[in-house]
C-alpha cells in the first residue's frame, strides 16, 4: 500500500489542497495526518473539516499540540502562537472542536508507528531534533518504522550496527529503502509552515510493500495563504515566514 504521510498542516488550506492533489496524482492509497491540523494559518475550520472527511474515508488522523491546545486553555505557547490559537478557537464550530479533542496521540499499523512528537511521551510534545532525541524515541516504540512531525524540518534516522543512531538529511524525491535489518524514524516536514528554508509544502510517500520512502515537496499559492493570514488580523510574521520557509 502506498501511504501519503502529512504533518503540520497549520490551517494552510492552499498548502493542504496542493499536497492532497500531489499525493493523489502519485497514487496514494491511504492518508496519514500526523497532527497540527490547525494553528497559525487562516483556514482552521476548512482544514478540520477536510481532515474529518479524510478520517471518514479511512485516513489515520492524529492529535498535534496545536489541536490539543484548542480545548486546553492551560496550554503554554509563545506569544505569536497564543494569539493565533485564541483566534483559531473562535473560528472552529462544535463539530470541529469535538473532532480535534477526540484525536489519538499515536496509531500503529502493522510494523509502522505514527505519532506527532517524540514517542517516549507523546502528550509532552517533545521535539526530535537530533540523534539523541531519535534514540529516545526509538527506545520507546516496538515498531520497525516510525513517523513523526512537530519539527517542521524533514529528517531521517536509523539504527546502525551496534545500536548507534545515525542521522540523514533526506533529498527530496529520492527513494530511500528502509532496510529490514535496521529500525527507522522519519521526521516529516511541514505541509503548512516549513522551517527548513524551502517554502514548498512537504509530505512523504511510503510504500509498505517495498519498504521504500520518498520525501517530497510541492509548490502552492503562498501569496494567497499569506494574504488570508493578514486579512484575518493574525500576526504578519505568520504570513511573512511562509515565503522564507522559516
Amino acid at each position: 500500500m502506498l501511504l501519503a504521510i502529512l504533518s503540520d498542516i497549520h490551517a494552510n488550506r492552499e498548502a493542504f489542497e496542493a499536497v492532497l492533489a500531489a499525493a493523489g496524482a502519485a497514487g496514494a492509497e491511504r492518508f496519514v495526518l500526523l497532527g497540527d491540523i490547525v494553528g497559525y494559518g487562516a483556514d482552521p475550520q476548512w482544514c478540520a473539516e477536510r481532515a474529518m472527511q479524510l478520517a471518514a474515508g479511512g485516513a489515520i488522523v492524529l492529535r498535534g499540540n496545536h489541536d490539543d491546545a484548542v480545548g486546553n486553555p492551560s496550554a503554554s505557547m509563545n506569544a505569536t502562537a497564543t494569539l493565533a490559537l485564541e483566534w483559531t478557537r473562535r473560528q472552529l464550530d462544535s463539530n470541529s472542536r469535538a473532532f480535534l479533542a477526540a484525536l489519538p496521540f499515536k496509531a500503529r499499523k502493522e510494523d509502522c508507528l505514527f505519532v506527532h512528537a517524540d514517542a517516549s511521551a507523546p502528550s509532552d510534545w517533545n521535539y526530535v531534533l537530533d540523534a539523541s532525541d531519535a534514540d529516545r524515541h526509538l527506545g520507546a516504540c516496538e515498531a520497525r518504522v516510525s513517523f513523526c512531525g512537530h519539527v517542521h524540518k524533514p529528517a531521517l534516522y536509523c539504527t546502525a550496527p551496534g545500536g548507534r543512531v545515525t542521522h540523514f538529511n533526506p533529498a527530496a524525491a529520492t527513494p530511500v529503502p528502509l532496510l529490514a535489518q535496521r529500525r527507522w524514524l522519519a521526521v516529516m516536514g511541514a505541509v503548512g509552515q516549513p522551517r527548513d528554508g524551502n517554502p514548498a509544502a512537504a509530505f512523504a510517500l511510503y510504500d509498505t510493500q517495498d519498504a521504500e520512502l520518498r520525501f517530497l515537496r510541492t509548490v502552492y499559492d503562498v501569496e494567497k495563504a499569506a494574504d488570508k493570514i493578514r486579512a484575518a488580523g493574525l500576526p504578519s510574521s505568520l504570513a511573512d515566514r511562509l515565503f522564507r520557509g522559516r
